[in-house]
């Protein structure tokens, strides 16, 4: 995970890599860090986008893990990239809990839920099933972000995030702190938030972690 952070992957957990070369002139090659984003959300439509499983409540958490609701994490992505002539090139990595209950929750444990609540009888997924799906998804955004902008990427990532509106407190690395509202991401791919006075500025998230118990953004440690 980022900042050498493990994440364990036992039986049942997807596990992927992928390799994604963008042109440095695109569109994308010149916010390279919405494949991060990209690579989030394709995971989530990998559940969501199949009929009868849009209402599976599988989010996006800024910047690069995958949620149940705003409770449980499921997994997350992780991106790197590389500039090597006029092109970059991105290494993205997944891992997301499909089949193993431990140690959190699964997309399965989601699946079988929605099935109960609502006299529903869907299919569990298999570990292959995601992979397959995520990498198609990764595929059609990154021509979508292509041929349309960011713009027609970020309809579709609000919808599966959690952050819309959210009242943060954003801690800096001199101990004072600051209330704000997050209201999505900047031209960049950075989070972008508005302070009380209407004043806005962006978030990086190579050196900031966000608690979403206490809604606050504060400094790594390093």
């Amino acid at each position: 995970g980022r900042g050498g952070n493990a994440w364990l992957s036992p039986a049942g957990c997807a596990m992927f890599s992928v390799h994604v070369s963008i042109p440095l002139m695109s569109m994308l090659g010149q916010r390279v860090a919405y494949v991060q984003h990209i690579s989030s959300l394709a995971v989530v439509l990998a559940v969501r986008s199949i009929s009868g499983y849009e209402n599976i409540d599988v989010r996006i958490k800024w910047p690069n893990d995958i949620y149940f609701g705003s409770s449980m994490k499921l997994g997350g992505v992780l991106v790197k990239s590389s500039l090597m002539l006029k092109d970059f090139h991105c290494n993205i990595g997944c891992g997301v809990n499909v089949r193993n209950k431990d140690p959190t929750i699964c997309i399965n444990d989601l699946v079988e839920q929605h099935n109960i609540q609502n006299k529903t009888s869907l299919s569990a997924f298999t570990t292959e099933q995601i992979v397959a799906s995520a990498i198609s998804q990764i595929e059609m955004l990154v021509d979508l972000f292509q041929s349309q902008g960011k713009d027609a990427f970020l309809e579709l990532y609000y919808d599966k995030w959690l952050h819309n509106d959210m009242p943060v407190t954003i801690q800096k690395s001199d101990g004072s702190s600051v209330d704000v509202k997050i209201i999505g991401l900047d031209d960049y791919g950075y989070l972008l938030v508005e302070s009380e006075d209407g004043t806005s500025e962006s978030v990086h998230p190579d050196g900031n972690s966000f608690d979403m118990m206490r809604n606050l953004i504060i400094p790594k440690t390093r």
